[in-house]
């Protein structure tokens, strides 16, 4: 469009700009087809450096197509339209120099633009066709756990939602998160394995190896924190002797993870979980070959360790269990004595017992409702349970129909699954003690709490133990080390 415009003055000297005025020889094709205006020339003001030696030759001229107004962060040369690469630019705008935009890098390869985070969520795919993602997430929650390691197999979008928090954390809010048993065994050559038992479907499942430095380890803690991450910590290396080491396995990415090493080696000590922190305490030393005094604790939170009190004398434990709040502690002393000590988080400080509990306190105990309870026979097939009232171990659960005396049959572990007491033995057969009804028996037998969801158990009859016995088939192939439960 012609309109008057007064003639631009020159530049002055004293300022970093100049102004220069290009009139690029076009073709002889309109630029407006339909215009009456015809042909007109176009003119372009653009402001260049001093630095930059160019030579202007004046031009007369009565008027000057003034441009019209853009942004002064807009790219003249129009790359960022869409020509992303600085041979296109050079190509849209012929005659003109390349833009020195800083965020456009020349590259010979055309570059994408990477979508925002939102974008990127609204174009994936969904999680289950034809159903919005929060009613896909409220029907996969609800797929039995035995099935969650073919889940994450079927696409990327699946394997971040199951081995993510968000997940398993509705899991449990809507109460439906499984648990199952966990139990690591060492064989008659000293190597440690592990294996996974489903309660609901009765099947023991595969689990990843044990981390190298625990295929052989001796003395080595185990730890629930979280509900969900197993803690293998400590013991002696046949090799290098005791460690600090912490590893940790996850039953939500069915992975070992590593964590931040304790912060004195020790093998054979006792260890507990109270508030979801990590206590270890008392054991031995391979480098100074005496007892340990000191105690540590473990935040997974912070993700750090730190001494707490030392022990009034110096332990090595070979039996432990929390109860109202505190950790009381049965072992050896540095004569080989028998010594129990209890331990109070609240004030840090550790204090000798001799009342009732620990004295008639040796077999594997937990605590379930706030009672406690041990088992009363090496076959796990009566538990006792502690009377506070009159502070002793008073009151019995008897099944009646015991096994046997063999190491096989030996009760290993008592925890708690599901609100019910479960006993494993080393032969990994598996009972179930619903305590619950204990109140509701007045008086009458006991047996119908108990049920057996793995092995013979129970079942296995009197002839059929003489004769393994006779044959030495029932000799000790592996017995079990540690045994956990984990929630999923």
């Amino acid at each position: 469009f012609d309109f008057p415009i007064p003639k631009p003055k020159p530049p002055s000297l004293q300022t970093n700009k100049t102004i220069a005025i290009f009139q690029p020889k076009l073709s002889n094709v309109p630029l407006f087809s339909n215009s009456p205006m015809g042909n007109h020339q176009v003119v372009l003001v653009v402001e260049l450096s001093l630095s930059e030696e160019v030579n202007l030759k004046p031009r007369k001229m009565d008027r000057v197509i003034q441009p019209p107004l853009v942004d002064t962060t807009a790219c003249l040369c129009r790359v960022d339209t869409g020509l992303k690469t600085v041979a296109g630019a050079k190509k849209y705008v012929p005659g003109t120099k390349l833009c020195l935009r800083p965020d456009i890098k020349p590259s010979i390869h055309p570059t994408r633009n990477k979508p925002a985070r939102g974008d990127r969520s609204r174009n994936q795919s969904p999680l289950l066709p034809g159903l919005p993602d929060d009613l896909a997430i409220a029907c996969l929650i609800r797929v039995p756990r035995v099935e969650h390691r073919k889940l994450r197999l079927v696409c990327k979008r699946w394997y971040r939602l199951l081995v993510g928090n968000f997940f398993y954390s509705l899991r449990k809010s809507l109460r439906i998160s499984e648990e199952w048993i966990y139990v690591i065994k060492r064989d008659r050559d000293g190597k440690i394995s592990w294996h996974a038992f489903d309660p609901v479907y009765q099947l023991w499942q595969p689990l990843p190896p044990v981390p190298k430095e625990y295929s052989g380890a001796l003395g080595f803690g185990c730890a629930v924190l979280n509900g969900c991450h197993l803690y293998l910590f400590g013991g002696k290396d046949p090799l290098k002797g005791s460690m600090r080491r912490v590893i940790f396995y996850s039953a939500r990415t069915n992975k070992w993870h590593r964590a931040p090493d304790m912060l004195r080696r020790r093998h054979f000590f006792g260890s507990c979980v109270i508030n979801n922190c990590l206590y270890v305490a008392g054991g031995e030393n391979e480098g100074v070959h005496r007892s340990l005094r000191s105690a540590e604790v473990y935040d997974p939170n912070k993700n750090r360790w730190s001494f707490i009190s030392d022990m009034s004398t110096a332990m090595v434990p070979f039996i432990g269990v929390v109860y109202d709040g505190k950790w009381f502690l049965k072992g050896l002393g540095p004569h080989r004595q028998v010594l129990s000590e209890v331990y109070q988080p609240q004030n840090d400080s550790w204090y000798p017992i001799y009342d009732g509990m620990v004295s008639g306190w040796r077999n594997p105990c937990t605590t379930l409702n706030g009672k406690l309870y041990a088992l009363d026979c090496k076959d796990g097939c009566k538990i006792r349970v502690y009377d506070e009232v009159t502070d002793s171990w008073s009151k019995h659960i008897d099944s009646k129909m015991h096994l046997g005396s063999s190491r096989a049959l030996e009760a290993a572990a008592l925890v708690p699954l599901n609100g019910k007491l479960c006993i494993i033995r080393n032969n990994m057969s598996i009972s179930l003690v619903d305590v619950s009804k204990l109140e509701d028996l007045k008086g009458s037998s006991a047996e119908q709490l108990w049920e057996t969801i793995a092995g013979k158990g129970q079942f296995k009859t009197l002839v059929t133990n003489l004769w393994s016995s006779l044959a030495g088939r029932n000799r000790l192939k592996s017995h079990i080390v540690h045994c956990q439960v984990l929630q999923a």
